[in-house]
């Protein structure tokens, strides 16, 4: 109430405040809104058939798309964590400063990232399930996905280890750890934060994606029993479903397990960080 009374004898200031609440309320209330109302009609749906091993057009199973949602998430983040990671690690702690070729990348990474998922999906059918001739296949997804969200990992890696003070560098250097060795033991485990919150945007862009897919890895709806079989992830599997407006209770259904699945994926991923955090310190 002090703070209040403090920031109303300064009208602009108590209007951004205002602002600021107001927003936060807004968007609040509306992530709330849409995970109830997501579960409501959602979980009165969710039944055994669902889940059966084997998809037909009688039951509508999932559980494929589980299974083909988990391998792309795994495969793409092998490929694009390390690439943005040590992307990263190049661009501030080996890079000149006020470098042009360092500025060149900055601004095209950051043109790729605001680049539609659509746009991705062309590339990849053109290169690797036309050109490459790889047809529409897990891999193809991979490649795709993986080149989406490295601006992503890139940046949000940049900006940890920017955070990182230069004082534990120096403190390193002074006793007579080499660059290398204070990057691994000193910068990076106090970056991993920061990497994480990088990683966890990439994990919801992958699951979440549906555009580029269905140009790459295709729609089929079984389980993926090697890189080059075509699949539907589950947001595929959502947009297909709701798309032949046949199948919308399924389709609920299928937002829920989606809608868990992100929140299981992220927090194994933390737990996985915080490991890597004490066994690189």
């Amino acid at each position: 109430m002090n703070k209040l009374k403090e920031y109303s004898k300064h009208p602009v200031s108590f209007f951004v405040l205002m602002l600021v609440i107001i927003s936060s309320i807004i968007t609040v209330g509306t992530i709330v809104f849409i995970i109830i109302y997501i579960l409501t009609n959602g979980v009165k749906n969710l039944n055994s058939g669902l889940f059966a091993l084997k998809f037909s057009s009688d039951n509508q199973s999932m559980l494929p798309s589980i299974f083909n949602t988990l391998y792309l998430t795994i495969l793409t983040l092998l490929i694009a964590v390390p690439i943005g990671v040590f992307s990263a690690v190049f661009l501030v702690e080996y890079s000149r400063k006020n470098s042009k070729f360092v500025k060149i990348i900055r601004i095209t990474n950051e043109t790729l990232a605001g680049i539609p998922s659509i746009v991705y999906g062309l590339f990849g059918y053109l290169a690797f399930v036309v050109s490459i001739k790889w047809g529409y296949s897990l891999i193809a997804g991979v490649l795709t996905l993986a080149v989406m969200v490295l601006p992503v990992i890139i940046r949000t890696t940049e900006e940890s280890l920017l955070a990182v003070d230069n004082s534990y560098r120096e403190g390193s250097y002074g006793l007579g750890a080499g660059k290398l060795r204070t990057i691994f033991k000193i910068v990076l485990p106090n970056a991993v934060p920061g990497i994480l919150s990088g990683v966890i945007l990439a994990i919801g862009r992958i699951v979440g994606e549906t555009a580029a897919l269905i140009y790459t890895a295709g729609t089929v709806p079984d389980a993926a029993t090697k890189l080059t079989s075509s699949s539907r992830t589950l947001s595929v599997h959502l947009y297909c479903l709701l798309n032949e407006g046949l199948y919308t209770d399924e389709a609920y259904a299928t937002a829920v397990v989606l809608l868990g699945l992100v929140l299981v994926i992220n927090g194994l991923s933390s737990i996985l960080a915080k490991k890597i955090s004490k066994v690189v310190e």
